[in-house]
Formats: structure tokens, C-alpha cells, sequence
């Protein structure tokens, strides 16, 4: 059974609209001609009820249209809003939403933002280099040179807050590396 984007999934894909979580975006990029199966497979089985929620909102239609999910008064507002990345008790992120894939998707999204216009052959160089990056160590070496151009360009506070998403994104460290001082 596979599914299709809606008018309103190819709006919220459309530059300059950000409205879905990563996640939410990542799998609707994938979404047309996939299977139900392999979407709710994705992001270690939470892509299952991430697919119910597109579907639910009118991103996506397929095999059978999932019930309208009555939404009480207070999270009506929760809709229109993004939602932030899931956090445990201790406000850092769930490790379920870490990933080098996810990082990836972020950095490729902010060198679109950044420098596609004003500087296209950067955004190529980000762009090679983001590909390559296949380890936590390269990831970060891409991104620090990434965020010295944004900061540059934008300002410390800005290169920070993006500094920060990702820290948020990136995988844990694994047990026993030495973290870089």
C-alpha cells in the first residue's frame, strides 16, 4: 500500500514554510510511492506514529484514510505550532531523536538558508562536505566549519542557537572517547 503527498504536504515542502518538526518534514520528502510498512518503520519505529499524525493533519492520504482524531481545546494551538524535539525528564533530548541522518538534514536545510543565494559555491562546498561526513568526528568538523561562516555572516547569537540544535541532534558521544576540549 503506498502513499501520496497532499496539496498541503507539497505546501509545507515548498521554500520558506516550516511548520512540521525535521522528522515530520524528512519522512514527507520520502513519503510519495513508499509503502505504508517501510514510513512506520523508519526513526527506530516511531515513523509509525509520526505517518498516523501526517495522516491525520492531510499531508498524506493512502490505503485507508485514519479517523479524524478529535483534538481537545488545548492542543489546537499545539497544531499550528511546531512541535519541539522530545526531551526526558532532565530536558535533553530523547535519544530516539538523535541521529547523523537527522544532523545531516539540518545543516543541508541552514546551508539552503544561508548561503544558497548569497554564496551558491559554499553552499556546494557544505554540501560535498555533508555528504561525506559519515561519523560523529567529521559531522562535527562540517558543522564547526559551518557555523563559523554563519557566524560571520549572521552573528555569534545566531551561529549559537544553530550550535545548540545540533548538539541536540547529534548522537551521544560513545562510552570511553574522550570528549574535545
Amino acid at each position: 500500500m503506498l502513499l501520496q503527498k497532499t496539496d498541503k504536504a507539497r505546501l509545507e515542502l515548498s521554500p520558506g514554510v516550516r511548520t512540521l518538526s525535521l522528522r515530520e518534514r524528512s519522512l514527507l520528502l520520502l513519503a510519495d510511492g513508499k509503502s505504508l510498512s517501510d514510513l512506520q518503520a523508519m526513526y527506530n519505529g516511531i515513523g509509525a506514529q509520526i505517518v498516523d499524525n501526517l495522516m491525520r493533519q492531510g499531508y498524506l492520504t493512502g490505503p485507508a484514510t485514519l479517523p479524524e482524531a478529535p483534538l481537545p481545546t488545548a492542543t489546537v494551538a499545539a497544531v499550528a505550532t511546531p512541535e519541539p524535539p522530545t526531551t526526558t525528564s532532565a530536558g535533553k533530548p530523547n535519544d530516539a531523536l538523535r541521529s547523523l541522518a537527522g544532523t545531516r538534514m539540518y545543516l543541508f536545510d541552514i546551508c539552503e538558508r544561508m548561503f544558497a543565494r548569497r554564496d551558491p559555491a559554499l553552499a556546494r562546498q557544505f554540501h560535498e562536505a555533508l555528504r561525506g561526513a559519515r561519523d560523529r568526528s567529521s559531522m562535527l568538523d562540517v558543522g564547526e566549519a559551518l557555523l563559523d561562516e554563519v557566524a560571520q555572516m549572521a552573528g555569534p547569537e545566531r551561529a549559537q542557537t544553530i550550535r545548540d540544535r545540533m548538539d541536540q541532534l547529534l548522537p551521544q558521544e560513545p562510552a570511553g572517547t574522550p570528549s574535545p576540549v
